[in-house]
């Protein structure tokens, strides 16, 4: 039977990230200027944490999903490999066993040797009861169980498109509230305080930069991995394929155990009983 693929590395990773970027932020909102810098008021510093101060509110949302977007990068890069769905060799044994109807020690490599392709296998032949292959029921267990083995993998890619399109929505709505606090200080103070106005349009666009900054590499590496995903699903879809062909073949060519043998060539049938009423 399929089993559930559980990923406690990952959910760490994020977690860790997840909690630096709060941090980082958090430090970075919340550090006030010190007496020295306050006498250098005609030196404005362009440092990082300077700009995320300037971004406002905006930039708590944007920087966790800038590191959950890193996180998963990472993770698609050591998850989506062609050892981790499956083995050329195994895949090459596994097609041998179904050529010669060993469903037993078939079973016996896919539980040996775990991975996406030998869990689908597995799914597959547990439609053998009794000795009894039934090629069709086997194919379709296969694609039922491939159905749900490779859905997992791109429902972890697929969380960069959703950060690629939040993001710049997130900075779009920082945009707005340094707008609106842009034209609320001009009704205030009117136009005479000029450094009022650019504290608030600079919030506007940091967060308006900082959504494209983190939407634009998100969107690139989804499209990266989900190519590469798909390239490992034709893969893998093709050993299916050989393996359910290997078996159709073994059961043309030898019966399995247990099975009664056709008549033999020229041997013919008794012939029907008369029907006496006739």
């Amino acid at each position: 039977m399929l089993t559930k693929m559980k990923h406690p590395k990952f959910r760490t990773l994020l977690c860790g990230l997840l909690f630096i970027s709060a941090s980082t932020f958090a430090f970075a909102q919340s550090e006030e200027p010190t007496e020295d810098a306050a006498t250098e008021v005609a030196a404005p510093s362009n440092s990082l944490f300077t700009k995320v101060k300037q971004g406002g509110w905006a930039m708590y949302p944007l920087g966790i999903l800038s590191m959950s977007a890193f996180a998963l990068t990472i993770y698609n890069f050591i998850a989506l490999r062609k050892q981790d769905f499956f083995d050329d060799e195994i895949a090459s044994q596994l097609g041998d066993k179904l050529g010669a109807l060993d469903v037993t020690g078939a079973t016996a490599l896919c539980n040996e040797q775990p991975s996406p392709l030998t869990r689908i296998v597995s799914h597959g032949l547990d439609s053998v009861k009794g000795g009894h292959i039934d090629t069709e029921l086997f194919r379709q267990r296969l694609e039922a169980g491939s159905s749900k083995e490779l859905a997992k993998p791109y429902v972890v890619i697929n969380y960069l498109s959703i950060i690629a399109s939040i993001a710049p929505m997130v900075g779009l709505l920082g945009t707005v509230s340094g707008m609106v606090k842009a034209f609320d200080s001009i009704a205030t103070v009117g136009m005479g305080q000029p450094e009022v106005l650019a504290g608030n349009i600079s919030e506007a666009l940091i967060t308006t930069a900082s959504g494209m900054l983190v939407g634009i590499p998100a969107m690139f590496f989804f499209f990266y991995f989900k190519n590469q995903y798909g390239n490992l699903v034709a893969d893998m879809t093709m050993y299916l394929d050989d393996m359910h062909g290997d078996l159709v073949h073994g059961t043309r060519t030898k019966a399995p155990a247990g099975s009664t043998p056709p008549p033999a060539a020229g041997r013919t049938l008794p012939p029907a009983p008369r029907n006496p009423r006739a």
